[in-house]
């Protein structure tokens, strides 16, 4: 490999310095719904050796199986129901709304209410080799933790609550018995991590990043699952995957941004000299890409383009270097590692042409411009991805328009054309006022929620949470008291008591 190579096959030819960092958009994200990352996010935790592509597979087996006996009006060994009964319940009962352009395909979706539903149903395609959003869940929770020992314990802590035991409701071990019965047993079990980075402590301290929040509020739902059906703790988890997932991509493109800058600079002889420079050059202080009420699309666009532009500019870095002899094999993922790729650039010999480089990343980008506006490969799939993790599912059928309640974003009007803008869902709001009140006591106003949205790159004015469609949210659901002495007027009261451990 080569910077020849790499100017031949940008998207194709990522510097293994740069694909291995912990900081790399691995995996890729591409079509999800909030089901697909849960269902996903089973596969990973607790079904080794299931891989994605293998999920619609197994679910056209199940329908033809169930199809088999119906024809032949017997019943299955080891299964409650007769055969429609069963066919029923997985295509009315549990069936998870299909989009408008796949209303005419047949194939079998049901919302991921226990692991074994995972099996047959939740993959982000129904072709091909379709892409683990479990995966990006599990990097997450590594990022964000601690250190790796707290990690594996949110780990452990995540199979135990996604499994079915004793403790939850009659329906969700009804349902997977039942399942168990129809579908070719898979041991459920958790399934080690493996190797997965983090952040080095040092850039860790005093950093505020979607990753991080997002292990606080997994806890906190995690501990909140005995207060409540699986249905519903299942929907309160799914509304802070969502969250979640999506703030960490965006701040994943900022980051790219940064660390490109920096090294833009480092070419004409600039960026950072020291560790507390490298650190303030690569990780935002405040990271905000969303304001509540507004269109949400454009700001993600921009950050997507921005990433893009940035790991073209990154990696022809990085394959400069080897050719001229000094190649980097630091780890990018850190400020060190940052300041370390910036010293090599400035010491490297007159073989590094630094202007003719820069002409050349500037070449790439005007070549690839499709694919850096996001109409076309990685840009457009990072849209899809945040589009339809974030909105609201559009469904086909009309009876199930009101199915998704989780969501971030929703359309400012019934228009097919109307814009996207940020508006929380009522499962959304139950859960981030949750998460905003876990581990607190005494009162907290609105302004809590506030700044815990702002922990996601949300951003909202607490002051104008009482006239807004937020607060109306928040009185609907009886999640506010509203008193003069309180700020705002607006104290938030907890949505349900944890069970006590």
């Amino acid at each position: 490999m080569s910077l020849a190579k790499f100017r031949e096959e940008p998207w194709k030819s990522s510097h293994e310095a740069y694909s291995s960092s912990v900081l790399a958009m691995t995996p890729a994200p591409e079509y999800a719904s909030s089901e697909v990352i849960l269902a996903s996010l089973y596969r990973v935790v607790g079904f080794r050796g299931l891989s994605e592509g293998a999920v619609p597979q197994q679910g056209r087996d199940l329908d033809k199986e169930i199809q088999k006996f119906r024809n032949r009006r017997r019943e299955r060994d080891g299964a409650a129901l007769d055969p429609d009964s069963f066919h029923m319940m997985l295509h009315s009962a549990l069936e998870s709304p299909k989009l408008p352009n796949q209303s005419s395909k047949r194939f079998l979706q049901v919302t991921p209410l226990v692991p074994q539903a995972a099996a047959f149903s939740g993959s982000a395609r129904l072709a091909g080799n379709p892409w683990s959003a479990g995966s990006l869940v599990r990097r997450m929770v590594w990022l964000g933790s601690e250190d790796a020992g707290a990690a594996q314990a949110i780990w452990a802590s995540l199979f135990s609550a996604l499994s079915v035991d004793d403790d939850d409701d009659v329906f969700a071990r009804f349902l997977q018995r039942e399942i168990g019965g129809w579908v070719a047993s898979r041991e459920w079990q958790q399934v080690p991590p493996g190797d997965v980075g983090s952040l080095s402590p040092t850039d860790r301290a005093g950093l505020s990043y979607p990753a991080r929040q997002f292990t606080h509020d997994l806890v906190s739902v995690l501990g909140a699952k005995g207060a409540m059906t699986r249905r519903q703790w299942t929907s309160l988890l799914e509304a802070i995957l969502r969250i979640g997932t999506v703030s960490h991509v965006v701040w994943l493109c900022d980051v790219h941004d940064r660390a490109w800058a920096a090294a833009r600079a480092a070419l004409a002889g600039g960026g950072p000299t020291t560790i507390e420079e490298a650190r303030s050059a690569m990780f935002p202080a405040t990271f905000s890409y969303l304001s509540y009420g507004d269109r949400a699309l454009p700001a993600i666009k921009d950050r997507a383009s921005s990433f893009l532009q940035s790991r073209i500019g990154i990696n022809a870095v990085l394959w400069a270097l080897e050719d001229a002899g000094t190649a980097f094999e630091g780890d990018l993922g850190s400020a060190a590692g940052m300041l370390a790729l910036c010293e090599a650039i400035r010491r490297a010999p007159t073989a590094l042409d630094r202007p003719g480089l820069l002409e050349t990343v500037e070449e790439v980008q005007e070549r690839e411009n499709r694919a850096i506006l996001c109409r076309k490969g990685i840009g457009s799939n990072i849209m899809e991805f945040a589009r339809h993790v974030l909105g609201q599912r559009q469904a086909a059928s009309d009876i199930l328009r009101g199915y998704d309640q989780g969501y971030a974003l929703r359309k400012k009007g019934p228009s097919k054309s109307s814009p996207w803008v940020v508006g929380l869902g009522p499962v959304a709001v139950l859960a981030l006022v949750h998460c905003s009140l876990a581990g607190t006591t005494g009162p907290r106003s609105v302004r809590r929620l506030a700044q815990h949205l702002a922990s996601y790159g949300i951003s909202i004015d607490h002051r104008d949470i009482a006239q807004n469609d937020l607060g109306s949210q928040l009185r609907m659901l009886g999640l506010v008291l509203d008193s003069p002495d309180a700020e705002s007027g607006m104290l938030l009261v907890p949505p349900f008591t944890e069970p006590a451990a």
